[in-house]
């Protein structure tokens, strides 16, 4: 019976997920019946385990979504963002309308703007680029999906994004774990996506395809449909309905006031991880009132948390005459992280409920037992949970609550570099959360116009299929050579 109340609050939790159900709501009520499956107490689920789970993740991670959420909306309403997307569009022209949008979207989410607010800037420069290419709208979501959810999210090495930083508490590592490993990884999600855009560009040229017609007002719309909201919110770290506060600068910012941000965060990120942090004490963070840990456990996301204030501060400095109500714009961005950071935790929540159910010895013991090694068990667990709860971070904190520990020890009595751990960790809960019901693809269709029908095989071929390659490519490596 605790196998299959498992099952059953899974079940739950992707169906009714998929129909719009608030997070908030069904990972607890998810939960509990798997508990009550299992014959274990409810209350004390709820309460014990669902919530001190969820509120520990929250304190771990809540300063990385409210200051890259801030750090988003300050961008945006300066005009920054809508100024580096020009700035490519200019550099690349319309000749090179899908390497322009790619890169676009690559340096500002490697820049830690968050995802939802390079979609609602990217997506206008793209229909511009791609109608003067005559190149099919369709194949417009794919090309933003390589660019701000392949590589940049969970490759490249010092993305600020929420998925490189959760596995650095647990594995005590760094935004930089794994560089080698991790730059291999990018160019091969990029090279292989590149490939299949340019090959559909090509195919629809022959048939004379052609552009074909926006649907007016679908960006509008899409700030405002609520089932678009519930499904984003747990899949990155902005809340879609803050797009629309605040308010946005008339005026454009010169290329050198927004770009330095962008090069702040990247900067003061390596910064602090390799010269800063290590050369400090931080003996006293053994004393119970620190919480009795270490600085190896909290010097990654301290550096991401100073880097992104960096950040800020050098955005408003640099932009200041171009934030007409800058308090408006912080207030938004602090309130687009909430309710992302909410549903992230609770998901976190139904995930150690069932990982401390007698039944999931089952489970931990079948992935553990996977052929290929600890690294190939590791990418298996984040690949299925992150397909399983359409997001990334939240499948990724999953599996790292549930058997983060013993990887660790795995890797201390196999010799595996636990940095290779944390890149392959990324890499696989960065693949198969793009499936149909991820809040990102639903909610880049909706801005865009389109429908599943419409783009999502092309989203398959360049961000799952590339992410796969490299995660494959990143393993064999890693167990060749080890960790680079």
């Amino acid at each position: 019976m605790g196998l299959l109340g498992i099952l059953v609050g899974l079940g739950l939790l992707v169906a009714l997920a998929f129909r719009g159900w608030s997070v908030l709501l069904l990972a607890p009520f998810a939960a509990l019946v798997a508990a009550m499956f299992g014959g274990q107490p409810l209350l004390a689920n709820w309460t014990q385990t669902f919530m001190a789970s969820a509120a520990g993740f929250l304190a771990q991670f809540f300063p990385i979504f409210l200051l890259g959420a801030v750090f988003g909306k300050v961008m945006d309403d300066s005009g920054a963002v809508t100024a580096v997307a020009a700035l490519m569009s200019r550099w690349l022209g319309h000749g090179r309308a899908v390497l322009a949008v790619v890169l676009a979207g690559a340096l500002v989410t490697y820049g830690g703007v968050s995802l939802f607010v390079a979609f609602f800037v990217i997506v206008p420069m793209a229909q511009s680029l791609f109608r003067a290419a005559a190149i099919p709208r369709r194949l417009l979501p794919a090309a933003v999906v390589l660019g701000t959810s392949s590589f940049t999210m969970s490759a490249l090495p010092g993305t600020p994004s929420i998925q490189n930083v959760i596995p650095m508490p647990f594995f005590g590592t760094t935004p930089f774990a794994a560089p080698g490993l991790g730059i291999v990884a990018s160019l091969v999600m990029l090279a292989v996506g590149l490939w299949w855009l340019r090959r559909a560009e090509t195919a629809s040229r022959r048939a004379g395809e052609g552009y074909g017609e926006d649907k007016q007002g679908a960006a509008e719309r899409a700030q405002d449909d609520e089932l678009v909201r519930e499904r984003a919110t747990t899949a990155r770290e902005f809340d879609p309905a803050e797009i629309r506060h605040g308010r946005r600068s008339e005026t454009s910012p010169p290329a050198l006031s927004a770009i330095l941000p962008l090069i702040v965060v990247v900067a003061v990120n390596l910064l602090m991880s390799l010269v800063v942090l290590p050369r400090l004490d931080f003996s006293y963070l053994a004393e119970e009132r620190w919480g009795g840990t270490s600085i190896s456990a909290v010097a990654g996301v301290w550096s991401v948390a100073i880097a992104l204030t960096a950040a800020i501060a050098t955005a408003i400095a640099f932009n200041w005459s171009r934030l007409p109500a800058l308090r408006e714009t912080m207030d938004a961005g602090a309130n687009a992280s909430v309710l992302p950071a909410l549903s992230v935790a609770s998901l976190v929540g139904f995930g150690a409920v069932i990982a401390a159910l007698p039944a999931f010895e089952m489970v931990r013991d079948w992935v553990l037992a996977i052929e290929g090694g600890p690294l190939v068990s590791l990418a298996v667990a984040t690949n299925v949970l992150a397909a399983l709860t359409g997001s990334a971070s939240g499948g990724l904190t999953i599996a790292l609550d549930a058997l983060g520990q013993i990887y660790m020890e795995t890797a201390a009595r196999t010799g595996i570099d636990p940095a290779l751990m944390h890149r392959v960790a990324v890499i696989g809960s960065g693949t198969l959360d793009i499936l149909p019901h991820n809040g990102a693809v639903v909610s880049l269709l909706s801005i865009c116009g389109l429908t599943h029908r419409d783009s999502y095989f092309d989203i398959i071929m360049v961000g799952i299929v590339p992410s796969l390659l490299a995660l494959a490519v990143v393993i064999a490596l890693g167990t060749a050579f080890g960790s680079f």
